[in-house]
């Protein structure tokens, strides 16, 4: 790996609109879903890293995309696919700080196995966010895990995610939960969603059921309390997928390790914070963190994002605040 390296994003942009619980204040309307993500690429990513948007858009929304999309630095050519359907748009209604009911309306189609493949050309590493849940089936995670042989980082988000007729979302189990964990290297999941792995057991003893050829570790954010991660038997220290990979420091095969913020919680606006955590987890780790450093990393950058409202000015904030650049300083 030298040289420029890229880093292969996969996900929905999102038009959100944001209801808080005081009926007094207006709804607020932003970018949302991947780019999110996106923004906190474009501060963290390690120097020799860009990334490259591998997005499905509704025509609706393409100039507005195109725009976004250009006012990030460290992007490679974005592989924007334009379709007829309407984009995705999300309404959130706040029910606490930090609970949520979503309603979906429009949507882009999935890709198919084989239009995913040839999406992710010559990209080094992958970062994979199931924003809407409907990104590409069991068949085409499939597909993507056999046809590159790059390191894959996976927030399995919204397959946890199910509408009723009117576009309101509620929780489900994931089918095929084992599967899913097969193809990729990192699973990134919420304790809600993690809660909804099991079979009514403990979620952390999903590890036991972790082969040679499962994920390597699962790491699950836990909002204020920040976050924690088991590995499986599938973690080999290996540095073709990740820079470092130390199976030395690590606590061993199913057993939890906790990352604390390092600052007290602070209230805001918690939309994006579980994208913004895993890119900067992702970019961290690419840039040759440790595990509880990159996790650590994370905690701090989401924590940032919850002071700042929408995707479309968490770059600029981050940089203004100073809160950023820390992962491009790591070692690449």
């Amino acid at each position: 790996m030298t040289g420029v390296r890229t880093l292969g994003v996969i996900g929905t942009l999102v038009w959100d609109q944001i209801h808080v619980q005081d009926p007094t204040t207006p709804p607020f309307e932003d970018w949302g879903g991947i780019a999110y993500a996106l923004s906190a690429l474009d501060a963290t990513l390690p120097e020799g890293w860009v990334a490259r948007p591998i997005l499905k858009v509704g025509a609706d929304v393409e100039a507005e995309a195109r725009s976004f999309i250009g006012g990030l630095s460290r992007i490679d050519d974005a592989a924007l696919r334009i379709v007829p359907e309407i984009n995705n748009r999300v309404q959130l209604d706040y029910t606490s700080e930090s609970r949520r009911v979503e309603q979906l309306t429009g949507g882009v189609p999935s890709w198919e196995p084989f239009e995913i493949t040839d999406a992710i050309g010559t990209c080094d590493a992958l970062y994979v966010n199931f924003i809407s849940g409907f990104e590409m089936g069991l068949e085409g995670a499939r597909a993507l895990r056999a046809a590159f042989a790059g390191p894959i980082y996976t927030d399995l988000h919204s397959l946890f995610l199910a509408s009723d007729d009117e576009g309101r979302r509620y929780p489900r189990r994931l089918d095929s939960a084992d599967e899913w964990l097969r193809c990729s290297d990192v699973i990134q999941v919420n304790e809600d969603e993690f809660a909804l792995m099991s079979d009514g057991d403990d979620p952390w003893r999903v590890t036991e059921r972790l082969s040679e050829d499962s994920c390597a570790m699962i790491v699950v954010t836990l909002g204020e309390r920040g976050a924690a991660f088991v590995t499986g038997s599938g973690f080999k220290p290996d540095r073709t997928r990740w820079p470092v990979w130390d199976a030395s420091t690590l606590p061993g095969r199913g057993v939890r390790r906790d990352v604390t913020l390092r600052t007290p919680p602070i209230s805001g606006d918690p939309t994006g914070c579980g994208d913004v955590w895993g890119a900067t987890m992702c970019a961290s780790l690419l840039g040759g963190s440790g595990i509880e450093e990159a996790m650590s990393e994370a905690n701090r950058i989401a924590s940032a994002n919850v002071r700042q409202r929408g995707a479309s000015g968490l770059i600029r904030y981050l940089a203004e605040t100073g809160v950023s650049g820390t992962s491009r300083d790591m070692k690449s």
